[in-house]
């Protein structure tokens, strides 16, 4: 409650990461394989999901970087929800690995943003140019 704007910006993402840990630490493949319902949502693919999201959100948009692997070589046309799909055919230790590792390359982005220019190096910044508006910008 007393941090600053950047405490909060950081916590949100940890929580959330410490979250998702908590509940995929213990589970096997067919725990990470399970769906609840008629939903085609699993841990294993949300897992791989977030892998994804990090290494986009925090590489892509934050540094204009090229996404490594496994992402840069799926064909995204043929298939856009890959992640979600292929994520059944991953171990669970490939699975927190690779999301660990995006993890951990969003944290290091992160921090050498703020470094280098604090919030304005942050996405949807002011002053900050972008190849399309930010959110909210018509």
């Amino acid at each position: 409650m007393a941090g600053s704007e950047i405490d909060t910006l950081l916590g949100s993402p940890e929580r959330q990461r410490a979250t998702l840990a908590w509940k995929c630490a213990d589970l096997d493949r067919s725990g990470l394989r399970a769906t609840v319902g008629d939903s085609t949502v699993t841990l294993g693919g949300l897992m791989k999901h977030l892998a994804y999201v990090e290494d986009y959100y925090f590489s892509r948009r934050v540094w204009d970087r090229q996404l490594g692997p496994p992402w840069h070589e799926v064909d995204w046309k043929a298939d856009q929800d890959w992640e979600w799909h292929s994520a059944a055919d991953d171990s669970p230790d490939e699975l927190m690995a690779l999301w660990t590792a995006a993890a951990d390359r969003s944290r290091a982005s992160i921090a050498e943003a703020l470094a280098s220019g604090g919030r304005s190096s942050l996405p949807g910044s002011p002053g900050r140019t972008e190849s399309r508006p930010a959110c909210g910008a018509f």
